[in-house]
């Protein structure tokens, strides 16, 4: 289930289409402003007492190259705030959890491939540690507590995620999340898994800047526009504009 529009292309609109495509847009705006101030008022009640990684890695003394790949839902919404991140040098939508042979938009959209809609950080970690990408990740980027959705996106395609890569990434997520676990945060328990990553499979170039190239889309309006408002609110000193 997903009310999602690939956009690959747009026909031609008579009369009727643009009204109804007006109408939908100034309809979608009213729900964004009801939304946006019940999202701002959970946000900022939680970005508030979000603490710091009590377990982190020390930043790094020179530039360098470093790799996190996260699951929170639809990528497009969490690839836009990742991007915005200070110290991420590129944020890439696609898909981690299963093979490659069914790295695809349309067959992991079936719920059975064991992928999920993910998305790859590079990041210098001599500007930010992984510790604080976590932070970003379970306060701004996505609900940790919903199981196998997030928002109108159902099924495990959209769970929520963490793929480490090496036992330091491992053992900072686990312990994140147990700190978060115990300061209860959240008014239902934190559903996110702490996987290996097997490998990651970049989506399909359409879904790449997806919301900086539909900013009017309705579903960016409406599910992925408040994420961005809140990271540069919230965490001002890690907003970075692009």
């Amino acid at each position: 289930m997903t009310f999602k529009s690939k956009q690959t292309g747009a026909a031609k609109e008579g009369p009727d289409e643009y009204q109804t495509e007006v109408g939908m847009f100034r309809f979608a705006k009213r729900v964004m402003s009801a939304a946006a101030v019940a999202f701002a008022v959970s946000a900022a009640a939680l970005a508030a007492a979000m603490p710091d990684p009590v377990v982190d890695a020390p930043k790094a003394g020179a530039k360098g190259q470093a790799t996190a790949v996260f699951a929170g839902g639809c990528f497009w919404g969490v690839e836009a705030v990742f991007k915005h991140v200070k110290g991420v040098t590129r944020a890439t939508s696609g898909y981690a959890g299963g093979s490659a042979k069914t790295a695809s938009y349309e067959l992991v959209g079936s719920g059975t491939t064991g992928h999920a809609e993910s998305v790859e950080v590079v990041y210098d970690p001599s500007q930010i540690s992984y510790g604080q990408l976590l932070k970003v990740f379970f306060s701004v980027a996505h609900d940790p507590t919903q199981l196998n959705r997030q928002g109108p996106d159902v099924g495990t395609q959209y769970r929520s995620a963490i793929f480490f890569s090496n036992p330091d990434q491992q053992r900072i997520a686990q312990a994140y999340v147990a700190q978060l676990q115990d300061a209860k945060l959240f008014s239902r328990p934190i559903v996110t898994q702490v996987a290996p990553l097997q490998g990651f499979y970049p989506a399909e170039a359409y879904h790449q800047d997806y919301l900086a190239r539909h900013p009017e889309s309705m579903y960016i309006v409406i599910n992925d526009l408040p994420k961005l408002a809140q990271l540069k609110v919230q965490w001002p000193d890690l907003y970075v504009a692009r």
